[in-house]
């Protein structure tokens, strides 16, 4: 299972961005789907996730800005990002939990490579 991340660039304060995570490969169910972001010399901090239900979550210092989707079908996920801001810029990471088989599989989570997302003031 690979999971491509797009759609990051430099855009200015209060500017919008569209990421979007596409996942390809033999996969039997889909569980969550999330973004996650990693500034320069900090951890990797969740930002939001959407459940099988669409049920959503987000991190506090985004809400009302951000809003997370997927579409389970062409297995992907998107994080509209509105009213960005400098403390946003990072490199954005999508995830998925993933079991690749009917029974007897795991769930695993799977990383995309990341897509670099600079605000400048």
């Amino acid at each position: 299972v690979q999971l491509q991340a797009s759609g990051g660039g430099l855009v200015q304060a209060g500017g919008s961005l569209r990421l979007s995570c596409a996942a390809s490969g033999s996969i039997f169910a889909i569980g969550d789907m999330g973004w996650y972001r990693q500034a320069p010399g900090k951890q990797r901090d969740l930002v939001a996730t959407v459940t099988s239900g669409e049920m959503s979550r987000y991190a506090d210092s985004i809400k009302g800005r951000f809003t997370i989707s997927r579409d389970s079908a062409k297995k992907m996920v998107y994080l509209q990002m509105n009213n960005l801001q400098p403390e946003d810029t990072a490199v954005y990471f999508c995830a998925l939990d993933g079991r690749r088989f009917a029974s007897g599989s795991p769930w695993i989570r799977y990383w995309g490579q990341g897509t670099l997302v600079t605000v400048s003031s």
